[in-house]
């Protein structure tokens, strides 16, 4: 019920722009000051860049921090996410150092104990491990001095985003007024014209069809699939894991070794070489949640070159813990258009939907028509029901935009709104009403919304103001990556 001040935000008349403030995990301090390769500049603040390296680096890094798939690091929406954090940390850190800002010895105290890696090396009788702490910090590549560093720049961009943040509103009558606005309820009849109630008066040609199918054959393609065949090494719960490791490490190095069949790690390890026909880029259909072959690194890796093009044993990829499988690719099937006959039915179906479509718009636009000289009429239209933007019943997206935006001064009141691949719904307004009662709760619930717009809207203008201050300049647009190669 309170989303609907944040889905609705025109109300509010506020131009937001929504950041993303990134938390830091204990050590990603210093990726937004020690990568300043020069490859490919893709954008300077305050005359340093960030490169595409540097982007494609913390990317992993965010990656393997949330436990995402490598994959999603080459995606190019997952890299600008990323560029745009980096961008915004450089900005916030230059009004930092701009603005002088400092944090005091126990505020650094404080926000180290909140850590649960350095909790962790209290021991029992609360003396701090020293040793471990180096230790820790050896290991991600970091000192004491730039660990301290890094912690207090992370409080000092706290302390000035928390300061932007506390914005109220200049006018708390303004909550109100707005939550008026979500309570006024209208009284609303539908009349639907829907593409499935003219169906039966529409009967394509042959013609037709073919014309259709010759016109969109895109639509009719099937895409390429392959028919592979596999082995899986399983360990045996008898098995004491060195042995077992021990013939993974062999499964390994003979699918790898011997790459042109699956055979030969097949009879040294008395597997079974398995059989999957039609298996997609999107995997195969029809397979149990835990079948080697619905992996996503395992299809990735047979419509990879070595695979797909040289017939290569894909790696040996382990699916689940103590099952590996490694693949092969037997035959592939290209994409193709599919022949007339076979897609007929389908080509039916469309050009009968398109076609009753355009009847039920014909018909809703010659009954608009007829309304809007006689709006009173009331002839066809389900029964009236109240709605408001708090209670919208079934009335969601432009629909209920456009029913709430009909003056109360012009009713009652006809409008359309179109639903493409369904059909058109004509709506009818004749009464405007406020509750006899409201909801105390939800009166304070979208207070709090409209202030956290507020502040968002702060926090918009803030940032662009120092994004001027460092004289944010873009060098290159982040481009894709290649499908085997990194940068951007």
């Amino acid at each position: 019920m309170f989303d609907t001040v944040r889905k609705h935000q025109k109300i509010l008349q506020l131009v937001l722009m929504l950041f993303i403030v990134p938390s830091f995990a204990m050590f990603g301090i210093s990726s937004y000051s020690s990568f300043m390769d020069k490859e490919t500049d893709i954008v300077k603040v305050n005359g340093k860049p960030i490169s595409s390296q540097e982007v494609d680096i913390a990317a992993k890094r965010q990656a393997e921090r949330v436990g995402g798939s490598p994959q999603i690091t080459q995606s190019l929406p997952f890299r600008q996410a990323i560029l745009n954090e980096l961008l915004q940390q450089r900005i916030l850190g230059f009004a930092v150092s701009d603005l002088r800002l400092q944090v005091s010895k126990q505020e650094l105290i404080n926000s180290l104990q909140k850590i649960p890696q350095i909790r962790a090396l209290y021991r029992e009788d609360g003396a701090f491990d020293d040793v471990r702490f180096k230790q820790l910090l050896a290991s991600n590549g970091m000192n004491e001095e730039q660990f301290y560093a890094g912690q207090s720049f992370e409080l000092k961009i706290a302390q000035l985003v928390n300061s932007v943040a506390r914005t109220e509103l200049a006018n708390p009558k303004l909550a109100g007024i707005i939550s008026s606005l979500y309570e006024t309820e209208r009284q609303v009849q539908t009349l639907q014209f829907n593409a499935k109630d003219y169906l039966s008066k529409v009967s394509p040609t042959a013609d037709e069809l073919k014309a259709y199918y010759q016109a969109n054959s895109t639509l009719f393609e099937r895409p390429e699939f392959i028919d592979v065949e596999y082995i899986v090494l399983k360990a045996d719960p008898k098995e004491d894991a060195k042995s077992f490791n021990e013939k993974a490490d062999q499964f390994a190095n003979l699918t790898y070794d011997q790459s042109d069949s699956l055979k030969p790690a097949a009879d040294k390890l008395k597997l079974t070489i398995q059989t999957q026909k039609g298996v997609t880029r999107a995997g195969a259909s029809g397979l149990s949640k835990d079948h080697p072959l619905t992996n996503p690194k395992l299809v990735q890796s047979l419509y990879g070159d070595e695979a797909l093009k040289n017939k290569r044993n894909t790696e040996a990829v382990q699916v689940s813990p103590g099952v590996f499988v490694s693949a092969r690719v037997v035959t592939l099937h290209p994409a193709e258009i599919l022949p007339f006959e076979q897609v007929a039915a389908e080509v039916k179906r469309q050009v009968s939907q398109r076609a009753a479509e355009k009847l039920a718009i014909a018909a809703a636009n010659d009954k608009f028509a007829a309304l809007e000289k006689d709006p009173k009429n009331v002839s066809g239209f389900a029964s009236p029901t109240w709605i408001s933007r708090n209670k919208p019943g079934n009335l969601v997206g432009p629909s209920l935009d456009e029913v709430m935006s009909v003056s109360a001064d012009k009713l009652p009141a006809v409008l359309t709104v179109s639903n493409p691949g369904v059909g058109t719904t004509i709506y009818r307004i004749d009464q405007v009403r406020q509750p006899a009662t409201t909801d105390a709760k939800v009166h304070k619930a979208q207070a709090q919304q409209i202030q956290a717009l507020a502040a968002q809207s702060e926090f918009a203008a803030f940032m662009a103001y120092w994004r001027d201050g460092a004289n944010v300049k873009v060098i290159n647009p982040l481009k894709p990556l290649s499908s085997g190669g990194a940068g951007g």
